[in-house]
């Protein structure tokens, strides 16, 4: 996993309740930024998928810390991304003893940040 000129270092959250879509459209404003930098961007953002990304952030920045003793300050965001996870799924009472299917989805958010020297 690791070369001798940059660590790369990765944190997942799994089985997050939001829509993989609606996350995806968060990562994509702070891809290959730096960590502070999306801290702050994710600080402001007005989405909900905010807080769970800010978590997977904050912690890969603490794995690079404490694992493997990187500088937070110089960590960028390499890799970010949203997969689908499972959908929970609900009834629906409808009308005349009908039932509708109701799908929750959920998301594993993976990030992975690089040291650059």
């Amino acid at each position: 996993m690791s070369n001798s000129s940059s660590q790369s270092v990765k944190a997942v959250a799994k089985y997050v309740r939001i829509s993989p879509h609606k996350v995806r459209q968060v990562l994509d404003q702070i891809r290959g930024r730096s960590y502070q930098e999306a801290l702050m961007i994710l600080e402001f953002l007005p989405y909900d998928a905010g807080s769970p990304i800010w978590q997977v952030v904050h912690s890969v920045a603490a794995n690079a810390k404490n694992n493997y003793n990187l500088d937070k300050k110089k960590l960028i965001i390499s890799e970010i991304f949203a997969d689908e996870g499972p959908k929970l799924k609900r009834i629906r009472p409808r009308a005349q003893g009908r039932a509708y299917k109701i799908l929750k989805p959920t998301c594993h958010i993976t990030v992975v940040v690089k040291s650059i020297s």
